[in-house]
Parts: C-alpha cells; structure tokens; sequence
C-alpha cells in the first residue's frame, strides 16, 4: 500500500494559471506531473503508475500479434538519418547535436532508421520473416508551440512498433493486426477510438491512420460521415465540390472594383456570389512562390497542398516576396502572370465566368474562364473540406469533429529498406526489400485523453484499468480507527488490489475532495462510526451514493466490483492473427 501521508506529490487547491485544459489543469492539481520547462514534464509516482498500467495494457497486445520488446537508443548517429533523407528534410523539430569529435549525433524523435537498421541485420532471409518488434521509449521533438500539458510537449514516451514482412500482401496482414491491436488496447483504457486515415507526412509510405479520442479538447479535425462509414483527418479528407452554372464562357472584361479587396467585399460590389469569384492565395515554399487559384467559396488546405507539391513546408509569403514578383495582394489574378508557380484547385474545372483580380490596384476581371485564360503548373483537390459536405461515394453529409490524436499507422513499405539498403534473400533467390510498417502510440497522450474523457468538477474519474491504484482508503480518526484502516487496506491487498491509504491528520472534508480529486475508481471510508457499526463506507468515483457494507465482507465486496467494472472494459479474445 501507499500511504499518502510519505507519498510524494502534494494536491493543490486551485487551479493552476497556466492551465486551460481539464488533463492539464486536473494532472497538475492532483499531483501527477510536475513542469520543468516549455513542454518538459517529471511524471510523479502517481502519474508513473498511470503511464506504467497503460504500458502494460499496451505490451499484452503486442505481445497478442506476435510482437517482440526491445530497447532502442534515444541517441542516434545522424549518419542513417542522411541516408534516410530525413536529417535535411525533417524541420527544426528534430533536435541535431555533435559529441566531441564532432560526429553529428540526433536526438530521436522516432525510431524508423534503427528499427530498418536492426531488421537489416536480423533478416538476412525470407525465412526469418515475418518479424515484429516493439518498446517503450522516450522521444525528444522541438515543438515551437508547446500546450496542454501532455497533449503536446517536447518529450514523451511512446510505445512504437515496427513490423517486417516479405511483400505489401504480407504487409497488408500485419497492418490488420495492427488496428485490431490498437482498438482493443484503447478499448481498455476506457477510450472507443475513432479510426480515421491521415496523411503519412514525413513519415514517408503509402498509407496511413490516426487514433483519436473524440473531445472539445483535441486539436485535429475530424472529418466523419453521418454513418461512419467515412473517417479521416481533415488535412486530408475529400469532399463533393457543389457546381454551380453560372452559363456559357463569356469574354473577359476589366471593371473597375475601387476598395475592394476580400472575396466577400468584391463578390457584394459586383452582386455576384462568393462561389463565382477565384480567391488568390500565396505561399512561399523556402525556394519558390507559388500562386494558389481556388473558388471564392473554399479555403485552402495546406497539408493538401504540400502534399501536391513534394515540399516539406510551406509558410504564407510574406509582402516583401509578393512585391519581389510583382503581385498586388487583393487584386492578383494568375490570368498573365509569369515566372511564378501557379497550382488550380480542381473546383476551378468546369466553373465559368469566374471573377478574378486583374493585376491592377481598384480593377478586377470578370468572365475569367479555366483553363481558356490561364494555366496552371498543378491541379488538384487542395480545398478543405466544410460541415454539410457531402462524401464522394455515397453524398452523406459530413460533420467536422474535434479528437485527440492517440495512436498512429503506417504502411511504410520499402521506402526506409530501399534507403538503408535493408534486404533479405527471397525463396527464389533474388534480394528484395523488406517491406516496413510504423505504429506509434503517446503514452502521456493516451492518460491526458483519458482525463479529458473522464472528469468532473470534483477531478478525475480513472477507468479501473488506468488509475494509479485500485481503491482508496480514508482513515478518519487514529487509534483503533487507524488499526482497522491499515487492517483493511492488507486485505484489499490480499486479494490483489491496488491501496492508496489516506493516514494524514487532515480534516474528511480535505480527504474527500482530494479522493475524488485523484480518482481512483474505489473509495472506503474508515471510522469511529462505521467501526461501531461493523460496517465500511463504500463509494465508488462514478457514482454519487455512498453505501455501507458489512466490514469483514468489504474486500471481498470491492474486488467484486473492481472486476466487473474491469470486464467491462476488455473486448471479446483477440482475433487470430494473420
């Protein structure tokens, strides 16, 4: 058992300034986490014990699909970074550094090349695959903008996997048992995943999904359909474009437009709607400007559009480069231009009679035609998409829904094996790449979802698979009072349950609001009355009710409940695995 009176970590009694988020606010009040810096935390016995259940959930389910722990070094040498391409590619986030010989070293933010490294040297043959590997490890990434406590830091665990196979079909089975994988753990920690496809970034591979717990807190976007059936991040969802008939191409005309310089401001002066105006958008790669045509009624999707054009980053330009081209922002028209990189949205196709700028202060252009009057160097779906868009396939209307982002997939393929030089002997007797997939889930991600799924205004509400202990003990009084307290919290014990007694010579007011602000799922209430009675005050932390319990039946009686509240949590067995 853990006494609270030698625990270390203290409650606090208001709430942190720095803290908006209920899992920040909640995790810093209740003595889990402790700041160092910018999105640099110390996990304190309470949070540890949380990280360390959630880690052994996890590792039952990788173990369950055939995988195998291992533990790979935060520390890399930069040389299989540059052989990856990601030492140059990868931004500022990644944390570069030399040792004393002035070796450049890096400090991991994801372990793809030790984990193509390591299957490099383990598979010299198909017969040695397929394999899967996994660990638990920290990760250091330079995010600029620190938040939310765990939600987003600069370093973290994170459970990652790496599975090695003989082809994309094989792959393919892996991936399966991935998800499965995946939803079962989360289901275990309290949270039903929403499965949504994503954007592989500078992961590289073929394709890719994110995990996320649906909350107000998150930061991604959801784009999901009205029966599910569609899921996927909104930097790279597709949507149904509504087309509008605005009739036959007409000739270009230049009309003066004095003031106007916003969509809706020069779609109201002219009495036409935002749907037949061309919105100019412009953005700097780090090497070139680039020119974004797309209807006046869309926003510009810039995950899409980096994807469009194989760029690592793209920023807003800025007006000096926009002066540097001779662009007039609020009246630019790729109708003319020259010398710079114009993408088309592919809303523009079929849409006629467009308004656009006319590359002169006060005048725009109307009956601009594409591609008659102008053409365009990409095009393609960079919109994003809107709530009440409807899906491609089946025209159901889509809803936008904010998640957290838990765990991740990848089919990587050959792309890090090619680079590496990764290759086993195959049955035929020709060397072939192994063929990679990349799963990731934040530990410290994982507990501040789970908080923010389970909370009130009293504090959190930990599922019984998560929470640092399984019940808590609330001594009120010393003398036999504590006897029996301490009488209990062993027989709890004996039936191999989890004990945080509370022994400190606090008022039950101060002991009360500290259980539920903790949150362990169990509370029992020791003392003098319920010693004359025979009896022990039973509450668990869903339920508002307090009940007593006969006292030499209350550790038999909790466990009872412990395990049904467990069962609750655990899917039907594991498929078998491909």
């Amino acid at each position: 058992m853990q006494r609270m009176s030698r625990l270390f970590g203290r409650t606090l009694r208001d709430d942190p300034a720095e803290a908006t988020l209920a899992s920040h606010r909640l995790l810093l009040r209740a003595g889990y986490v402790r700041p160092l810096g910018a999105g640099i935390y110390s996990m304190l016995p309470l949070g540890w014990r949380v990280q360390r259940r959630l880690e052994q959930i996890i590792r039952e389910e990788m173990d369950a699909i055939g995988g195998q722990e291992v533990h790979m070094p935060v520390v890399q040498p930069a040389d299989l970074w540059e052989r990856s391409g990601r030492f140059h590619s990868v931004g500022p986030e990644l944390a570069r550094f030399e040792d004393r010989w002035g070796r450049d070293l890096v400090l991991a933010m994801t372990h793809e090349e030790v984990a193509t490294d390591l299957g490099k040297w383990f598979a010299s043959s198909y017969r040695q695959l397929p394999a899967v590997i996994y660990h638990f490890q920290t990760k250091f990434r330079d995010e600029p903008r620190p938040r939310g406590g765990l939600l987003r830091v600069r370093e973290f665990t994170m459970k990652d996997a790496y599975s090695f196979d003989t082809d994309p079909e094989a792959l393919e089975a892996a991936y399966q048992n991935f998800l499965t994988a995946y939803t079962r753990a989360f289901r275990r920690c309290g949270i039903e995943p929403t499965v949504v496809e994503s954007d592989a970034g500078d992961m590289q591979g073929s394709a890719a999904h994110e995990f996320h717990c649906l909350t107000d807190a998150g930061e991604d976007t959801l784009v999901v359909s009205a029966s599910g059936a569609y899921a996927a991040n909104q930097d790279i969802a597709a949507a149904r474009k509504p087309a509008f008939d605005h009739g036959p191409p007409r000739p270009i005309q230049k009309v003066a437009t004095p003031g106007q310089e916003t969509i809706q401001a020069v779609a109201a002066f002219l009495g036409v709607p935002t749907h037949q105006t061309l919105k100019a958008v412009f953005y700097w790669t780090g090497q070139q400007l680039v020119f974004v045509a797309i209807r006046g009624d869309l926003e510009v999707n810039e995950s899409k559009l980096r994807r469009l054009l194989d760029v690592p980053e793209i920023r807003l330009a800025a007006d000096q480069e926009l002066d540097a081209a001779g662009l007039v922002a609020g009246y630019a028209s790729p109708v003319g231009v020259d010398g710079v990189l114009v993408v088309a949205d592919d809303s523009l196709q079929g849409a006629t009679n467009l308004v656009a700028g006319a590359n002169t202060p006060g005048y725009h252009l109307t009956n601009v035609n594409f591609p008659r009057d102008f053409q365009a160097d990409h095009v393609g779906d960079i919109a994003q998409v809107r709530a009440g868009d409807r899906t491609l396939d089946t025209d159901e209307p889509l809803t936008l829904r904010p998640g957290i982002e838990i765990g991740n997939t990848f089919k990587l393929g050959a792309y890090y094996s090619e680079k590496l030089d990764a290759r086993y002997l195959a049955a035929d007797g020709q060397r072939r790449p192994i063929v990679m997939g990349s799963y990731g889930i934040g530990i410290g991600r994982l507990a501040a979802a789970i908080v923010e799924r389970y909370h009130d205004d009293a504090g959190i509400i930990w599922p019984v698979s998560a929470a640092p202990f399984d019940v808590h003990v609330v001594q009120l009084g010393s003398g036999d009072v504590a006897a029996d307290a301490e009488r209990l919290s062993q027989e709890l014990e004996a039936v191999g349950l989890s004990v945080l007694l509370d022994d400190r010579a606090d008022r039950a007011g101060v002991k009360f609001n500290d259980a539920d602000l903790i949150g362990v799922p169990f509370r029992l209430t020791v003392s003098k009355r319920t010693l004359n009675a025979r009896n022990v005050e039973f509450k668990p932390r869903t339920s508002p009710d307090r009940t007593s319990i006969p006292r030499a039946q209350a550790a038999q009686a909790v466990h009872q409940a412990h395990a049904q509240a467990l069962a609750a949590l655990t899917p039907a067995a594991m498929p078998a695995a491909h």
